[in-house]
């Protein structure tokens, strides 16, 4: 592949360059991601920086009808819209559907708007195991707005607030109660809660369920340097559009506020460190078990803890003490 023209394709807007640029850093191939690295540093550019927003909640909630309208709502305004949509992968055979681009039709032929479904493979928290280098590709091909929907699957797809600027949170009317909302975990990270289908006959019910998460989101401690009312809960409607709006202005209202602060920039660096640090552990994984010695190491001590025969924390130090001898108690 020439990456010096794959670069400049996505630096200038290029959807087909920008396709196949996820394509090779989502690759696992090595020589792959020797150029996946190049590519990278090759359009990497701190000026361009979209607004990242990461988006979950559980099956059913309504996040492609949800994500479709919000993102025509923005491509309406002048911006333009990239959806990474993460979409579970099978345990037993690996595979994806990958059809969430198939209910985001209207969305999906708009010029201004780029949606890539990608599988979470192996990966755990919500997100696939590039999603946060197709992020920087989006931006280097100057979207303002990059989306990123999570597998949907409940309280553990806490990983997409390492790689985004505002966590959302899309629930459905009758969802839980306040206790309910008290519970930590996803709950802690969302800078917005969204109350889907609030139209029709649901409007009072999304609206209490609204109230029962704001009363919770009271009980949490807030976040230091953001605005007194965050975070916080409104009611939406992906169906008649009701209270898009408001949900825009609430996010634009943070991020504005974030970046005035210096919390922008500092959670950015934040973030950029613990990807170098994870890069960093996933590399000394590879190479640990590619060398032959470490490979066979690491299975006579693994069926040794299938059998019974040592414990896990045991086999475990024992193997440290093997690859550090030098560190040894």
């Amino acid at each position: 592949m020439d990456m010096k023209a794959m670069a400049q394709g996505i630096r200038n807007g290029d959807r087909r360059a920008l396709s196949r640029g996820i394509t090779l850093v989502e690759s696992s191939r090595a020589d792959h991601r020797a150029d996946a690295i190049a590519l990278l540093e090759a359009v990497t550019d701190p000026d361009r920086q979209a607004v990242r927003i990461g988006l979950s909640g559980t099956p059913g909630v309504g996040k492609s009808t949800f994500i479709e309208a919000f993102g025509l709502q923005r491509t309406g305004a002048g911006q333009r819209v990239a959806v990474l949509a993460v979409d579970p992968s099978s345990s037993r055979t690996g595979g994806s559907i990958l059809g969430d681009k198939t209910r985001m039709d209207l969305l999906s032929r708009d010029p201004n708007a780029f949606i890539r479904p990608s599988p979470s493979q192996t990966e755990l928290g919500g997100v696939a195991r590039r999603t946060r280098e197709a992020i920087a590709l989006c931006e280097a091909a100057g979207f303002d707005v990059v989306i990123v929907e999570t597998v949907g699957v409940g309280q553990s797809e806490t990983m997409v607030a390492q790689m985004t600027d505002l966590f959302v949170l899309l629930l459905a009317p009758g969802g839980g109660d306040e206790l309910q909302g008290v519970k930590r975990g996803i709950m802690e990270i969302a800078d917005l809660i969204l109350v889907n289908k609030a139209d029709g006959a649901m409007v009072g019910p999304a609206q209490a369920t609204r109230a029962d998460y704001q009363g919770a989101l009271r009980l949490m401690r807030r976040r230091d340097g953001d605005p007194d009312d965050f975070p916080k809960a409104l009611a939406v409607s992906a169906v008649s559009g009701a209270g898009l709006d408001g949900a825009w202005e609430a996010m634009t209202t943070l991020a504005d506020h974030r970046r005035k602060t210096g919390h922008w920039d500092r959670t950015r660096a934040a973030q950029n460190r613990h990807w170098f640090e994870d890069g960093v552990r996933q590399g000394l994984m590879r190479r640990l078990t590619a060398d032959a010695d470490t490979r066979a190491a690491m299975d006579r001590l693994g069926d040794a803890v299938g059998r019974g025969e040592t414990a896990p924390a045991a086999a475990a130090a024992e193997m440290l003490a093997r690859l550090f001898p030098e560190q040894r108690d």
